[in-house]
């Protein structure tokens, strides 16, 4: 498919992905449309037995075949999502965050294969790998976020991939990503380097261009914006495309063109509303810092965060997601904080427009590294998002919180 040739902005191409005029029409035409209209469409019919045969010859992107194969309205988002990524060449789209990790992996490992994983990955990404993965005969082996151009003394002759996640989900630990991807096809040339980048999203960070393989977005967050919709998304180059798409295809993956739609939709905003979610969090984070029930804030823009430098060296923008570790208490006190909250939600997920809090515990999904790295048994978590309410409303609910920590036992 087309990718846009002009040296536009990151914010212009946000606005201007994906709106062929095949899907909208033209300004000179009646009828020419802003937006891709909602395609349902399961049978696409063929003019003629002739066109009929040849119709496999011509899957491609971009035409019609059969429904699960897309229509304008998947086409449209799948375009918008490449050129969210420099260096990208084509995107397949998935019913989810975890189906997008999961098709993106078994497109590219084999039985016997080993995939290195980083310790701060999201849960159900080691759920895969330990389950799923391990049934088919492909070892994971976990590494230290931290770790580097080290990477490279971790590689044996049956690694096939690596898994990178940046920052961590629960802990925001900031990779090395460059020197990672350097380290690692210096090694093996014909590794594949991953990275769930749904955090920062394309937009405050260019994986690809930093030397990722694919870019695996949770769209359900930030790119819908919304809390209204499943999806997600693989961006990736012109090497590992075809094979990504033929997997994706084998497996029966589709989105529903309602679903892609409203992702097109809150991509529009996605930088205004980033950029909103940016500030918020960052005067949230810097407040929490200063409370004397909390140890430290895990925000990878504050310069007390490990990897800081990274961030901005990596990194145009942070986003609303971040943690924040307790001073002592109890499951008891963090409980209380949590319910005690008005504003905030209670629930997973994040990257919609509400607030939310849960707690974590990053020690049970560690097994290369320990948490806390301090070493403190006691290192109370609490995972917030940031969404786009007043932040002097959540602050005041934050210290409601706060008080309630500190008078429960």
């Amino acid at each position: 498919m087309p990718k846009p040739t002009d040296p536009q902005s990151p914010a212009t191409r946000l606005v201007t992905g994906g709106r062929r005029a095949e899907w909208t029409g033209t300004a000179a035409q009646p009828g020419a449309v802003v937006n891709p209209p909602v395609w349902r469409a399961s049978t696409h019919l063929y003019p003629n037995a002739a066109a009929l045969k040849s119709g496999p010859q011509t899957n491609e992107d971009g035409r019609f075949f059969y429904g699960r194969r897309g229509s304008p309205t998947q086409w449209a988002l799948a375009e918008a999502l490449t050129a969210l990524e420099p260096g990208g060449h084509g995107t397949m789209l998935y019913p989810s965050g975890v189906a997008a990790i999961t098709g993106a992996l078994l497109s590219v490992l084999s039985p016997g294969d080993v995939l290195l994983m980083t310790d701060s990955a999201y849960d159900p990404s080691r759920g895969f790998a330990d389950g799923f993965l391990k049934r088919f005969g492909i070892e994971t082996r976990y590494y230290d976020p931290t770790v580097g151009a080290g990477i490279a003394d971790l590689i044996c002759d049956r690694t096939r991939a690596i898994l990178m996640e940046s920052p961590g989900s629960l802990t925001f630990e900031v990779q090395d990503v460059p020197a990672i991807c350097q380290a690692a096809r210096a090694a093996r040339p014909d590794i594949v380097l991953l990275i769930d980048n749904t955090w920062a999203t394309g937009h405050f960070m260019p994986a690809l261009a930093l030397g990722a393989d694919m870019s695996i977005i949770a769209c359900t967050k930030y790119i819908v914006g919304h809390s209204d919709v499943m999806l997600g998304s693989v961006t990736t180059t012109e090497r590992f495309y075809p094979r990504l798409r033929q997997t994706a295809q084998a497996l029966g993956t589709v989105v529903s063109p309602d679903d892609a739609w409203l992702a097109l939709r809150g991509l529009r905003t996605l930088d205004v509303r980033l950029r909103q979610h940016q500030a918020s969090a960052l005067q949230i984070a810097h407040w929490l810092a200063e409370q004397p029930q909390v140890a430290r804030v895990l925000h990878p823009a504050l310069p007390s965060c490990p990897g800081h430098d990274l961030w901005q060296r990596d990194f145009t923008g942070s986003t609303g997601l971040f943690s924040f570790v307790l001073k002592g208490g109890s499951d008891a006190a963090r409980a209380a904080l949590i319910d005690t909250l008005s504003l905030f939600g209670i629930g997973y997920s994040w990257g919609g427009f509400e607030s939310l809090c849960i707690p974590v515990d990053p020690a049970r999904c560690r097994s290369a590294t320990s948490w806390p790295p301090t070493g403190d048994d006691n290192a109370l978590v609490v995972r917030l998002h940031i969404g786009l309410e007043d932040p002097a409303d959540l602050i005041a609910d934050l210290a409601k919180g706060l008080a309630a920590f500190t008078m429960t036992p």
